[in-house]
């Protein structure tokens, strides 16, 4: 690059557009050496890394000096830390980690030990539980319900004003009643036997699939034993199902289960058994891991934690089970799912995301919760929302606060660590939260912005952003929202919660198409996100309502998530409700559903089908393809108009007019059933004058308030002639062409006098297409006449054909006259409404034609002229 031309792209610096591409005269030596702008740098820098304009391993690498030289702390620079290995920790971190885990153990089998002593029945009876899933709970005969020694209650005086009525306590007399019903009803004897379910199931004859569908009911059988707390349960379930076929889902979570009845050995032998099936399976480590944990193999347990971490850096359970926390994977009782984080819907509140960074101070947890105290009765049984003065009147005083909607009894720390955060900006980010779950979103936004403002790195930032973005959302402010999440994604790509805050905004201000990406994105990193599966069903119907069949080519491009951004987890099983729903209306619908998608899916094969044979000028097998269409739905206008096409290629116009006229009925409007009407009508000779008059449709266009149409269709429909045979002596034969149906030559006037003779001579010629013969037609007549003789004649057909000839014959003889026809034929009447209703291959024809033109070499135009020209055309 020139030494001007630098300094002429930095003179135009001040006006660089940080949004758009980089043009490609900016990846240059000489540009990025006197480029200051360190915005703009990165964004070059970025661009090469694409690879986009090619891969330039020098340039890369002198734009990065340049870059550290003059920001050397420019985000662009940094590089991801390696993967942490077994060599990572030095030995004194294995012996502390060793050590933490020893005294884990030893705090664990102490409260153990304490909760055995203690009586957990008399506990449960004194605080009057209800009974336990699977157990009968019965009160005995011989006790009656009320007993004889019990008095009747001093009847009180009903309160006979207001007065009166704003003295009495309901919530007093309530409890009053609640506790008169405990001190009446008789203790319940609880019967603990387990029904006998037998753990094989005898499937001899059954088939694979009905042994499959089997299987899978059984495992979530067992699966909502598990959700029950019902362990014993769930490991008969889980047995039923392997007894039918052995899967490592069922093996894993039957492990899981045994692992909570603390039978380590068989825990162990379904960890191995998974292993055996699937090496390397995360889950089935996990839980060897607790299993060798409990049973004092510390060594063991830790090189499968160091397998898991292997795999993934960031698992929490393996990070939980690593030593360096005082609780195992096994308490949290999902299954020992705990790195299955619930999908996000978007409407979450931020205090949701912050559980990424909770693994820190989960460290503070031993037997009990630190930030839940007893639960207490609240006056008059109410909970008001209370005003943010109030919330941080109790922050200021003792760093923790209750919230104010929800549970009253919750006390939460605000003070408490939130991952690299200082302490002041993490209690910044907790009343944050709790203003959020309060509903205080204006207050929780004013939180968020304070922490923001006094913190740079990049993961504790992109979650203030995204929890600000969030509280945008709430109030309905989505520009500020789409901003936040932008950013947010800029600090870390690919981040769940701002990909979709971000799509919830772009589709509440109508933009679609950017939605729709967002959405998408959102689904490559996790499928199970029932709300974008939603959303991208919805605004689908939308694009194609907006932008017609087309609507796929008008989207963005949407980015390919990397395998590390993926987020591989499987749905959480639905609730009984939701499944007995869902039998329900699987029995109600099953038939007709089934009856109407196989009668739909064939109706869009056989509809592609007819649709392919057209584009093949195949219209009698169409013509078959779309009757069958019909047989499956009467009531389809496209194909109505469809078939009527195909009638009128092959010259039955009766039945062509009869399917416009089946259309119609169904559309009245319909535009094409119209035209086609039209055209099967003049073939029918129904028009009232040949050469002149419009025919009944056209006027039948213009009632239904389609002006422009009619006018369409007069030019398009100019009745055409038969070509007439005439003795003279300017009459030449010309050899008919490879694509002509007749064996015959056929006989043109080479010098028309009339734009009739024009006519007859240019019909006869594309009737046949013959472009020989059109070729010698053109070469025959001055340019500057052409327009005059096409006035009558010009349509999109008569163009292409025209070109075709132009390109096939002309070119290479006289490059000059068809530079001058086409510079004399864009002057014809109504060249511009033909031109717009030119068919893809039609326009791609021309363009071939003005790319050959003006790589040929004359002194009477230039490149210059022909690129003119073109753009008259195309």
């Amino acid at each position: 690059m020139s030494e001007d031309a630098v300094l002429s792209l930095q003179s135009h610096s001040t006006t660089v557009d940080y949004r758009g591409k980089v043009p490609v005269e900016h990846l240059d030596y000489d540009y990025i050496e006197k480029c200051k702008d360190v915005r703009y740098l990165e964004k070059i820098l970025r661009t090469l890394r694409s690879g986009e304009e090619g891969i330039y391993p020098h340039l890369i690498k002198f734009c990065e000096s340049h870059l550290e030289k003059l920001d050397p702390k420019s985000r662009a620079l940094r590089k991801e830390m390696p993967v942490a290995t077994a060599a990572s920790l030095s030995k004194d971190e294995w012996n502390q980690i060793e050590d933490e885990l020893k005294r884990w153990q030893e705090e664990t089998k102490k409260t153990e030990t304490t909760l055995k002593h203690q009586s957990v029945f008399d506990d449960l009876v004194k605080e009057n539980m209800p009974p336990v899933r699977g157990f009968n709970c019965f009160v005995p005969l011989s006790q009656k319900t009320v007993p004889q020694e019990r008095k009747k209650p001093s009847k009180c005086a009903l309160p006979r004003d207001y007065r009166e009525w704003d003295k009495f306590d309901v919530e007093k007399e309530c409890e009053k009643i609640e506790e008169d019903v405990d001190k009446t009803d008789p203790p319940a004897i609880i019967n603990s036997g387990h029904p006998k379910i037998k753990t094989q199931v005898d499937t001899s004859l059954l088939s694979q699939q009905e042994k499959l569908f089997l299987a899978n009911r059984e495992k979530d059988k067992g699966n909502e034993a598990f959700r029950a707390k019902d362990y014993e349960e769930a490991v008969t379930y889980y047995s039923r199902s392997l007894s039918i076929i052995t899967t490592v889902a069922a093996y894993n979570n039957r492990a899981q289960a045994e692992i909570k009845l603390e039978h380590w050995h068989n825990a162990l032998k379904d960890c191995l058994s998974v292993l055996e099936l699937e090496p390397g399976n995360l889950k089935a480590l996990l839980r060897r891991a607790v299993v060798y944990n409990h049973m004092g193999n510390f060594h063991m347990a830790t090189e499968d934690l160091r397998t898991v971490l292997r795999e993934e850096p960031q698992n929490t359970p393996a990070t939980v089970g690593d030593g360096t926390e005082a609780s195992t994977p096994v308490e949290r009782g999902d299954m020992g799912n705990a790195h299955k984080k619930p999908h996000g819907r978007g409407d979450g509140g931020p205090h949701a995301e912050s559980n990424s960074s909770h693994h820190e101070h989960r460290r503070n947890r031993g037997s009990s919760d630190k930030y839940k105290v007893p639960q207490e009765k609240i006056a008059n049984g109410s909970s008001k929302r209370g005003s943010t003065a109030s919330v941080q009147g109790d922050q200021s005083g003792s760093g923790k606060a209750t919230p104010v909607g929800g549970n009253a009894g919750e006390t939460v720390n605000l003070d408490a660590p939130c991952g690299a955060l200082p302490p002041p900006l993490a209690r910044l980010k907790n009343e944050g939260n709790l203003l959020f779950k309060n509903g205080q979103f204006a207050d929780a936004l004013e939180k968020y912005s304070q922490a923001i403002q006094g913190y740079t790195d990049s993961e504790d930032l992109c979650i203030l952003y995204s929890n600000r973005a969030a509280c945008y959302l709430k109030d309905g402010n989505s520009q500020d929202c789409i901003q936040d999440c932008t950013r947010a994604l800029e600090l870390q790509p690919f981040s769940l919660k701002p990909l979709l805050r971000r799509a919830m905004a772009y589709e509440s201000l109508e933009r679609y198409r950017k939605a729709y990406v967002d959405y998408k994105t959102v689904l490559q990193i996790d499928v199970s996100v029932q709300a974008a599966h939603d959303s991208v069903n919805r605004i689908t119907r939308l694009l194609i309502e907006q932008d017609g069949p087309e609507w796929r080519e008008k989207l963005p491009e949407i980015p390919l998530v990397p395998l590390s951004a993926q987020q591989h987890r499987r749905e959480e099983p639905p609730s009984a409700e939701v499944l007995q729903a869902r039998a329900e209306k699987a029995a109600r619908d099953a038939g007709l559903l089934f009856l109407e998608s196989r009668s739909e899916v064939r109706f869009s094969a056989l509809k592609q089908e007819g649709n392919d044979f057209v584009k093949k000028s195949q219209y009698q097998d169409a013509l078959g393809k779309y009757t069958e269409c019909l047989k499956l739905k009467s009531e389809e206008c496209t194909i109505y108009t469809n078939r009527a096409l195909c009638y009128l290629k092959l010259e039955r116009f009766a039945e062509a007019k009869q399917d416009c006229d089946a259309a119609l009925k169904l559309e009245p409007t319909n535009k094409k059933a119209f035209y086609r009407r039209a055209m099967a009508n003049k073939g029918l000779k129904v028009n009232r004058a040949i050469g002149g008059a419009d025919f009944p449709d056209c006027d039948s266009l213009t009632e239904t308030g389609f002006p422009f149409l009619s006018f369409l269709f007069k030019c398009f429909t100019h009745v055409r002639l038969p070509p007439q045979v005439e003795d003279d002596e300017n009459v030449t034969a010309v050899p008919n062409s490879k694509n002509s149906c007749k064996g015959e030559d056929i006989s043109i006037n080479l010098q028309p006098a009339s734009a009739y003779e024009f006519g007859q001579s240019l019909n006869a010629a594309r009737s046949s297409g013959n472009t020989v013969a059109c070729a010698e037609l053109l070469a025959s007549t001055a340019p500057e006449m052409l327009p005059q003789f096409l006035s009558t004649q010009l349509d999109g057909h008569t163009i292409s054909f025209i070109m075709q000839a132009l390109h096939s014959h002309l070119l290479e003889k006289d490059p000059y006259l068809v530079y001058q026809h086409l510079n004399h034929l864009h002057t014809a009447d109504r060249f511009s409404v033909v031109l717009m209703l030119l068919e893809k291959e039609e326009r791609h024809h021309m363009t071939q034609l003005f790319e050959d033109l003006s790589a040929v070499q004359s002194t009477q135009f230039t490149k210059n002229d022909v690129q003119n020209l073109a753009n008259k055309y195309i």
